[in-house]
């Protein structure tokens, strides 16, 4: 029998359609170091244009917000979400991003699908010049819920000086902590989301006066990449903060030095209103809230006050949101 394997649920066929396509949309990606990208058994880059170069790493997935983008059948935009978490995380070191690599595990393969979630992947790659050297698709009938349940997990390699790397050593008592804003939930806190507003269509598809939109398109909204925005600005920053799982209250004390905490002012920066919306319908504590989601601080940069002009003359969206505080005993904020 020639399609047995289909029979069982993996299309071969399937892939190798999806593959072709994917491969057209990364070439478009790829920097003169890369000298093997998708297609062989391993990507090749060659590193070159570092003196004393440090690899900075970091893996992440998309989470379930890939049941929303299946509910709406809308793709691209998760591609973009796990690229910008990554870029993200490791530019609080200061690194640039150079490669990058993904993971789709699907219960179907479905060409189309696949195709416009790397269509996002390779739009927001190109934005900050890393190459989409490799990835993986797996189809595998029978581990997921539904057939059209999917992971998407992205691996990042970015590089920095030795002697430039950032990891908040020389912050210190009154130095001054900037917010910059996030446009919604990035990417995090979606099973809170999805148990609220629910993750059917015509739940998603509601609109809300209070969000100008409907609830799927403000929870579809792309994860913000700030690499663009604060890669010329790092002579002037001492640490950073990516506010992901866990909000300010578990992210900022990762870049502090012993001793230290940070007293925010929740007055000084604007919540999205898909948060309020959440914390109302969801009768959500407001502690939790502030542990669970961004709350509308993507990025937190810290700086010595005589470098705050240099930073918010570029920098007009980013707010002064809470001080550098001694603390005693663990490190840690606290969010009046």
């Amino acid at each position: 029998m020639k399609d047995a394997y289909a029979r069982a649920g993996v299309d071969i066929s399937a892939k190798d359609r999806a593959v072709k396509r994917i491969s057209e949309l990364v070439k478009s990606t790829l920097r003169p170091e890369v000298l093997s990208g998708v297609g062989f058994f391993g990507g090749m880059y060659e590193f070159k244009g570092y003196n004393n170069p440090v690899l900075i790493s970091s893996i992440d997935q998309v989470g379930t917000k890939t049941k929303l983008a299946n509910a709406l059948n809308k793709h691209d935009t998760v591609g973009i979400d796990i690229v910008s978490h990554c870029v993200n995380d490791i530019f609080t070191c200061g690194a640039e991003p150079i490669f990058f690599l993904d993971y789709i595990g699907l219960g179907k393969m479905i060409p189309e699908k696949v195709a416009s979630i790397v269509e996002g992947l390779t739009r927001a790659c190109k934005d900050v010049g890393c190459a989409l050297i490799g990835g993986e698709t797996g189809e595998m009938a029978g581990l997921y819920a539904t057939p059209d349940d999917y992971d998407l997990v992205g691996f990042i390699i970015g590089v920095v000086e030795k002697d430039r790397i950032i990891k908040g050593q020389s912050i210190t008592t009154g130095d001054v902590v900037l917010g910059l804003p996030s446009n919604g939930l990035h990417t995090n806190g979606y099973s809170l989301a999805r148990k609220i507003f629910g993750e059917s269509r015509a739940a998603l598809e509601k609109h809300y006066d209070e969000l100008g939109k409907t609830v799927g398109e403000a929870l579809l909204e792309p994860h913000i990449c700030y690499y663009n925005r604060l890669k010329s600005l790092l002579n002037y920053i001492k640490g950073m903060a990516h506010i992901t799982g866990g909000g300010l209250i578990d992210n900022v004390p990762r870049t502090l030095p012993d001793g230290l905490g940070v007293r925010f002012d929740s007055t000084k920066w604007d919540v999205p209103p898909i948060f309020s919306l959440i914390q109302r319908l969801g009768n959500v504590d407001r502690d939790e809230m502030y542990h669970v989601f961004n709350m509308g601080v993507g990025m937190v940069v810290i700086c010595a006050p005589e470098n705050l002009p240099k930073l918010t003359e570029q920098l007009p969206e980013a707010k002064i949101i809470g001080e550098v505080q001694k603390q005693a005993g663990e490190r840690r904020v606290v969010i009046e």
